[in-house]
């Protein structure tokens, strides 16, 4: 039996790519209903298409990282894949674009750490990327809160504490500014050694209706602490804590700290996203016989002569099976206009989904160097600042732009905002320069401000509610960082993991083997003495 594992946590979970599935995809409920029930599995004859002979084909709808994820899944199993992507260019949420003062300068929505605990989505990345050279360390996640009054701000650092637990938590205590020995006195102990029993997906359910900033207030956690090692993480959803899910927290909270020995650092790729991650990505999968249409829009999903019709702007197009891998808004859209997919309850479930508030991203192209700015910053306190990133220190297209102009490229970032005029981006930059005053001075050689809101909200709402991977229809499948998983993970490893699972379900019905996933561990330290 191979002992190969996808990181350094030997508690790392393997999830087989065969039959049976996790119950986020059989035997899982749909939004609306309460009883789970098997959901059947797609079949053509003999493995092949019933729209004529040869290899089933699918449709995937999105191009971000769970299209991606799917369609490389399905193709490397001899399955004909079309990718339709609304843009034009891949990556979605994560995609890159030409912007900026020079020819080879770009814009993205912003700052994305891509943390060892993403197994899933590394294995998408290693398609193209064997050794992940593309991804490069950053040597570590300081956060920072705000002085108050006459104080000194307040840094956390997570280099230099060990990367397993307990002795994470160990160590954070004893080297933390935010959080001491004596803090230990103020907290419920209690409902603080609960983040250690946790044992997924029960504790998704288990938190039901509680909000994050309701938790973190029976923690009793000193105010320091609370804003740097919980209330960041309720933040980085894009989400207001007051309306965050308990159970994401926690689950992130175990991810990245208690219930993992991978450790809060992160890499970041070696160059803009489009350059360093999707392009080769996209050159691997045509090899493997993926084709692509960009600029497209998908319309509807109805059923054809011996399959499904998608309509699109470039018209009818038949397939075996869809996977939707989009966003909540374009997912509603498409769910709407298409009256014969999945039933009533489910359809309303889609519906009622809801997105989180906006954010915005701010990067100014300077006159000068300031190499005294962090790479990444995150930040509590300063306004609606949640990060500051240096991207010439990240990325090399931005740091041969400054080492041919002598200028510096920098990046705001706020979540969950409630102002996105220009005013609120103003606020931003002012923020940024109490950190570094240089930056209220500089000159500013190219400016962009992006405000966007199409992140999915994991509210309060119950998780068994939330959308999963299968639908009523066995010929469409769901994937993003909007559908349920069982699995502690989120965000970017949430878009891949569905993506890859939503493969495997189409793959177990053309009767092709699955592909393998990991997981960080499904249960905390104290799970197993509280069974």
């Amino acid at each position: 039996m191979s002992t190969w594992r996808p990181g350094r946590d030997r508690n790392a979970v393997r999830h087989p790519g065969t039959v049976p599935f996790p119950s986020s995809l059989v035997g899982a409920s749909t939004p609306g209903t309460s009883t789970p029930g098997t959901v059947p599995l797609p079949s053509t004859p003999a493995g092949g298409s019933a729209l004529g002979g040869g290899a089933p084909k699918v449709i995937v709808v999105g191009g971000g990282i769970a299209g991606l994820a799917a369609a490389c899944g399905l193709a490397e199993r001899g399955v004909v894949v079309e990718v339709i992507e609304a843009e034009q260019s891949l990556g979605g949420r994560l995609r890159a674009w030409p912007s900026g003062p020079g020819s080879r300068t770009t814009m993205s929505r912003g700052f994305h750490a891509f943390f060892r605990q993403y197994y899933n989505l590394r294995a998408l990345l290693r398609r193209a990327d064997p050794t992940l050279s593309r991804l490069k360390p950053v040597a570590d996640y300081p956060l920072e809160l705000a002085p108050s009054g006459s104080s000194e701000p307040v840094r956390d650092s997570f280099a230099k504490i060990p990367r397993t637990p307990p002795w994470n938590l160990v160590g954070f205590v004893a080297q933390s500014p935010s959080f001491g020995l004596a803090d230990l006195t103020k907290v419920d102990v209690g409902r603080a050694l609960d983040l250690l029993r946790v044992r997924f997906p029960d504790t998704y359910t288990e938190l039901d209706g509680v909000s994050a900033a309701e938790f973190l207030d029976r923690l009793r956690f000193p105010e320091q602490a609370r804003h740097l090692a919980l209330e960041v993480f309720a933040r980085s959803f894009f989400a207001d804590p007051n309306e965050f899910s308990a159970g994401e927290l926690v689950a992130m909270f175990h991810t990245y700290f208690v219930g993992s020995a991978e450790g809060l650092l992160f890499d970041v790729p070696t160059d803009d996203y489009q350059s360093a991650l999707w392009g080769p990505l996209h050159d691997y999968l045509v090899r493997q016989g993926v084709t692509f249409r960009l600029g497209t829009r998908v319309h509807g999903i109805g059923d054809g002569a011996s399959g499904l019709s998608v309509s699109t702007d470039a018209g009818e197009l038949d397939a075996d099976a869809v996977v939707l891998a989009l966003d909540t808004r374009s997912l509603q859209r498409v769910v709407a206009a298409s009256p014969t997919l999945g039933d009533s309850a489910w359809q309303q479930g889609i519906a009622a989904l809801r997105v989180a508030p906006p954010f915005g991203v701010g990067r100014r192209w300077l006159a000068g160097r300031f190499p005294q700015i962090e790479p990444f910053l995150g930040t509590s306190g300063y306004g609606p600042l949640d990060n500051l990133s240096r991207v010439d220190a990240l990325e090399a297209g931005a740091a041969k732009w400054a080492a041919r102009t002598g200028g510096t490229v920098v990046e705001v970032h706020g979540y969950a905002l409630t102002d996105t005029s220009d005013a609120a981006r103003d606020e931003l930059w002012r923020q940024a320069a109490r950190l570094h005053p240089e930056l209220a001075t500089a000159p500013v050689l190219a400016e962009q401000w992006l405000v966007r809101d199409d992140c999915p909200l994991v509210d309060t709402s119950p998780w068994r509610n939330r959308p999963t991977v299968t639908t009523p229809d066995s010929r469409v499948m769901l994937a993003g960082d909007l559908v349920r998983c069982d699995w502690p993970i989120a965000l970017m490893e949430r878009a891949a993991t569905t993506g890859w699972q939503a493969a495997n379900a189409l793959l177990a019905g053309f009767g092709r083997p699955g592909h393998e996933l990991w997981s960080p561990p499904l249960g905390g330290l104290l799970a197993k003495a509280a069974r």
